[in-house]
C-alpha cells in the first residue's frame, strides 16, 4: 500500500477520458450532501486576518457535538494521516472494507495492521492495541449500536488500548454517535463538515480525544491548521439547527428512495446510509463504464467488486439517474447509450 489511495470525485479525469464536458456530468461518486449548507458571503476582513482560536468555532462545535474535548483540523483527513505516528508500534484492527486512507496511514507508520469483517470485531477487541471503526462504515454502511461500541472501548481501555471511531457520515443519524464520551482515555472520535454539511472544500473537521493526544496532534499540525474563512463558515453552519433538522429529514427520505431504486434494479446486495448506497455486484466495472458513458460518475470498488451511489441533487437528477438505469438494464451491459442530457423518461413501477 505504498501508493496513495484513490478517491471519488475525480471528475476532470472522467471528463477527459469519456470526452464529456465537466459541466454535463452528474457526480454521485463522493457521498457528499448534494444540497450543502448555504454559505453566505464571507466578509473581506475574514480573508485579511490570521485565524484566531477564540473566534467562537470551538464553542459552536462543542455545543453541536456534545463534547468540548476537541481539536479543529483541516478536515478529519489531517488526523487520519497523523494519528498513526503518535502511537507506538501497535497491533491494529480496522473494519474492512472501509475508507482506504485508514489502513494506508497505519501501514505507512509501521504498525501491524489486519482487516476485520464486522463479525470478527468482537473477537479482535481482546487481541489488538488499536481498533478502528468507521461509523457508518464507508462504503457498505455497517453501523454498530453505540452501546456495543462503548463496551468494546471499555475492554480496550482496560488494557491500555484505544478505540478510534471515524464518524464522518454519522450526522444524519446523530443518536448513533459516541462523541459525547470523548475525553476519556482510550477513545478517539473523528468528525467532519464535509459530508452532511456538504462543505468538503472548506476542509474542516475535528478530533475528539483526551487532552494529551490533542496536544500531541496540535504540535504536529503547527499554527493555523484551519483557514480563517473556513472557520467562519463552519461556526455558522454548526449553529444552524433549523437547516440541520430539515436535512436529517430529507436525507432519511432520499436515502430510502435511493435504496429502493437500487434494490429494484436487482444488480446485487444493497446497503448504505442516508448519504450513499452500495451495490455489491460482480458486474461493478461494466456498470461503472455504462454510467460513465452517460455522464454519471459513480464510485467503483474492486475488493469486493461494488458500486457506491451518492444522492442526486434534485428531481431532475433523480429522473436522469432513473433513465440511465432503464437504459443500462435494456442494454444488458450498457453498450448503447443516448446523448447526455437527453429528456428523461419516467421510471416504471417505482412510484
Amino acid at each position: 500500500m505504498s501508493a496513495r489511495p484513490l478517491h471519488g470525485g475525480r471528475l476532470q479525469e472522467a471528463a477527459r477520458r469519456y470526452g464529456i464536458d465537466p459541466a454535463a456530468w452528474m457526480d454521485l461518486s463522493t457521498g457528499i450532501n448534494p444540497q450543502p449548507w448555504p454559505v453566505p458571503p464571507v466578509p473581506q476582513s475574514v480573508w485579511q486576518r490570521l485565524p484566531e482560536d477564540d473566534d467562537g468555532l470551538e464553542a459552536a462545535a462543542a455545543a453541536f457535538y456534545g463534547s468540548d474535548a476537541l481539536l479543529p483540523l483541516a478536515g478529519s483527513q489531517a488526523a487520519i494521516q497523523l494519528l498513526p505516528v503518535l502511537f507506538p508500534r501497535s497491533r491494529v484492527a480496522i473494519l474492512s472494507p472501509t475508507y482506504n486512507e485508514h489502513p494506508h496511514g497505519w501501514i505507512q507508520a509501521g504498525h501491524a495492521v489486519r482487516a476485520v469483517a464486522p463479525a470478527e470485531v468482537e473477537s479482535a477487541v481482546d487481541t489488538v492495541d488499536v481498533l478502528l471503526l468507521v461509523q457508518p462504515n464507508n462504503p457498505c454502511g455497517t453501523l454498530f449500536p453505540p452501546a456495543q461500541v462503548m463496551a468494546w472501548q471499555a475492554r480496550l481501555a482496560a488494557r491500555g488500548g484505544t478505540l478510534i471511531v471515524d464518524e464522518a457520515f454519522i450526522d444524519a443519524t446523530p443518536d448513533a454517535s459516541v462523541v459525547q464520551h470523548a475525553g476519556r482515555p482510550g477513545l478517539v472520535v473523528l468528525r467532519s463538515l464535509g459530508k452532511f454539511f456538504g462543505l468538503a472544500g472548506a476542509r474542516v473537521g475535528f478530533m475528539f480525544a483526551e487532552q494529551s493526544l490533542r496536544d500531541a496532534l496540535a504540535l504536529k499540525l503547527g499554527p493555523w491548521p484551519v483557514a480563517g474563512p473556513s472557520r467562519w463558515v463552519a461556526q455558522r453552519a454548526l449553529v444552524d439547527r433549523d437547516w440541520q433538522a430539515a436535512q436529517r429529514a430529507r436525507l432519511a427520505t432520499e436515502g430510502a428512495r435511493l435504496e429502493a431504486l437500487l434494490r429494484a434494479a436487482g444488480w446485487g446486495e444493497v446497503s448504505g446510509c442516508g448519504l450513499f448506497q452500495r451495490v455489491l455486484t460482480k458486474d461493478a466495472a461494466a456498470l461503472h463504464e455504462a454510467f460513465c458513458r452517460r455522464g454519471i460518475l459513480l464510485r467503483l470498488f474492486d475488493a469486493p467488486a461494488a458500486l457506491r451511489f451518492g444522492l442526486p441533487a434534485d428531481e431532475g437528477e433523480w429522473r436522469r439517474l432513473e433513465q440511465a438505469m432503464d437504459e443500462v438494464a435494456a442494454d444488458g451491459r450498457g453498450a448503447a447509450h443516448s446523448p447526455v442530457g437527453a429528456a428523461p423518461s419516467p421510471r416504471r413501477g417505482l412510484r
